[in-house]
């Protein structure tokens, strides 16, 4: 007789980016690790894997969480947002395009995770001032860059997105 306790699988089903995915876990796998290994979803990083840097950072239900601090089973009937579901089918998220046009990704390891941090928070206020954009930003660290890029990239597209939403609601 085996006297070793294994897990018994648990299927979870969600949405993430947009799809409905249905997949098994271990009880005690994290979100992140079930994005990175069961469903080759790759964007969120495992840096410290205690919520400390912000590179595993994903939306669910539309609020800011670090994946590796989140069972997989929690996930069950949710929405979950990753980079690779932000962008529209074609190009970029105007975040993603400011962090490259201000030069804000460096190694690019920090950057998924700042860009959903900087989602939702324009989300949350599509018109955020400096303070509040650091703020935000705080739970993420950045070893290549000084900040100031990155403000100014999320800056740049508050006002891009605030623009394009402008122009919607003047369209007859």
């Amino acid at each position: 007789m085996n006297s070793k306790p294994y897990a018994k699988k648990v299927q979870v089903q969600a949405q993430i980016n947009g799809e409905p995915v249905e997949f098994l876990c271990e009880p005690r796998q994290t979100l992140l690790e079930v994005l990175r290994e069961s469903l080759g979803l790759t964007g969120a990083k495992e840096g410290c894997s205690n919520g400390n840097c912000g590179a595993c950072s994903v939306l669910l239900d539309g609020v800011l969480v670090n994946a590796c601090l989140v069972l997989a089973v929690e996930i069950q009937d949710k929405r979950v947002l990753t980079i690779e579901g932000l962008a529209p089918r074609e190009g970029l998220h105007p975040l993603q395009e400011e962090f490259l046009r201000q030069g804000a990704v460096q190694c690019g390891f920090c950057t998924p995770g700042m860009i959903l941090s900087a989602k939702a928070l324009l989300d949350h206020n599509p018109h955020p001032g400096e303070s509040e954009i650091r703020r935000w930003l705080a739970g993420n660290l950045c070893r290549c860059t000084g900040y100031e890029k990155i403000v100014r990239a999320v800056q740049a597209a508050a006002e891009r997105l605030s623009q394009q939403e402008a122009a919607v609601e003047v369209k007859p």
